[in-house]
């Protein structure tokens, strides 16, 4: 994702499910007007999930999601069924492609059960309605029920009717924003200074700065403020140089990795805070994420931990999640733990094994994912925390990396 475009998890997620040869694709080419999925006659086509950002108006950015038959067969089919559902985790709007000339089955019947679970929007959609012949009757080809009858729709792929109506429809069922809290408006006033610390090292991504980095200076400059980026390196300087010109900044944000080192030149009076700590807040659940580190003092040998990545990508010999998070764990607790890693949409339903999930900030994952990744842990009575604020309570500086969000530290 490039620094000119909307990040994916901040797009409206429309995921588009149904059985083989449903026309899930065909519905999907023609609501976007462009030839995004694979379509062909051969049932099991889209063997995964197949994921385009997109402009689609008047929606503006969205994701939008084509999935694997929900009715695929055999051992291999289970696993794509699998990925199919997983998606749900993801899903701001769901798309149910029937074919209507088959009708709804236990398969379909099985994924609205899901939908109503899980509060996901949703519309069933009859395709292949330009091989009905007469007047298309509700008597015939009746809504799941009475409460979905205003989200039933006939179209057809093939000849593009009632595709404009479709789009309408997804357009109504656009989400309000849900954000509990902003990523960081309400901390900070018009011309207050921000300093964020950015390290640059090996680890550091070549010619660009990491999403969060980039989120957060954008939300700096909506609010007005000033914004000024360094190296930890440089911290202490620039500190000093504007407190002895009478200036004091507002707000210090670090990468969690620099912590220590920024908590040791910050004065006591600047509030300190870390990218992950922000948008623990801002998409995850702050106060349970908080909670969670104190699961680090009953720790033992043995006990699994889990650490948990939104994303996928090239790991360096010294990786904070497979080698600095697990050795920071080990020397904490003096204990040695199993860890188990898992990356992109690989998350388990079931974690009631795990001692501690500790998950990355999740700048890649879309707010409706993170927390359920956050609530399957809570329903199971599993502690989990995010890098962040493992290292502040790893360091000891976890309530005064606290002190921006004064109703969260009070839970420690």
């Amino acid at each position: 994702m490039g620094m000119n475009q909307t990040p994916a998890s901040e797009r409206i997620h429309i995921s588009f499910f149904g059985k083989r040869n449903a026309g899930k694709s065909s519905v999907i080419n023609a609501v976007t007007g462009q030839d995004l999925a694979i379509v062909s006659n051969i049932k099991g086509t889209t063997t995964d999930p197949v994921y385009k950002t997109m402009e689609l108006l008047p929606l503006g950015p969205v994701m939008v999601i084509d999935t694997p038959g929900i009715d695929d067969e055999g051992e291999l089919g289970a696993l794509r069924v699998k990925k199919s559902y997983q998606v749900l985790n993801k899903t701001d709007i769901a798309i149910l492609v029937v074919d209507v000339l088959i009708g709804i089955t236990e398969h379909e019947e099985a994924l609205i059960q899901r939908f109503q679970e899980k509060n996901i929007p949703w519309i069933l959609v009859y395709n292949k309605a330009d091989l009905i012949s007469g007047e298309v009757s509700g008597a015939v080809f009746p809504p799941h029920d009475d409460a979905d009858a205003g989200n039933t729709l006939f179209v057809s792929a093939a000849d593009g009717s009632g595709i404009h109506e479709l789009k309408e429809k997804i357009a109504s069922l656009k989400p309000e924003d849900t954000h509990k809290y902003p990523l960081i408006r309400d901390l900070i006033s018009p011309l207050d200074l921000v300093i964020l610390v950015i390290p640059i090292d090996k680890a550091a991504p070549k010619g660009r700065l990491i999403l969060p980095q980039q989120q957060t200076i954008r939300a700096i400059l909506e609010c007005g403020a000033l914004s000024l980026v360094v190296r930890d390196t440089e911290l202490k300087d620039t500190l000093e140089y504007f407190l002895s010109k009478d200036i004091h900044p507002r707000l210090v944000i670090t990468d969690s990795q620099a912590f220590a080192q920024v908590s040791s030149v910050t004065p006591k009076e600047i509030s300190l805070t870390s990218f992950s700590i922000l948008f623990a807040r801002y998409k995850g659940d702050l106060g349970t994420l908080t909670e969670g580190a104190a699961a680090l003092k009953n720790i033992k040998h043995g006990d699994k931990i889990l650490i948990a990545e939104g994303c996928t990508h090239h790991r360096q010999c010294d990786d904070i999640g497979t080698v600095k998070i697990p050795n920071m764990i080990r020397k904490f607790t003096g204990t040695e733990p199993e860890f188990v890693f898992t990356s992109g949409t690989e998350f388990p339903d079931d974690v009631s094994d795990y001692k501690l999930v500790v998950h990355c900030g999740g700048c890649m994952l879309n707010e409706r994912e993170m927390k359920y990744r956050i609530a399957c842990c809570r329903d199971q009575k599993v502690p989990i925390t995010n890098y962040g604020i493992l290292i502040a309570r790893i360091t000891g500086i976890l309530s005064r990396s606290l002190t921006p969000f004064p109703e969260f530290q009070k839970l420690l």
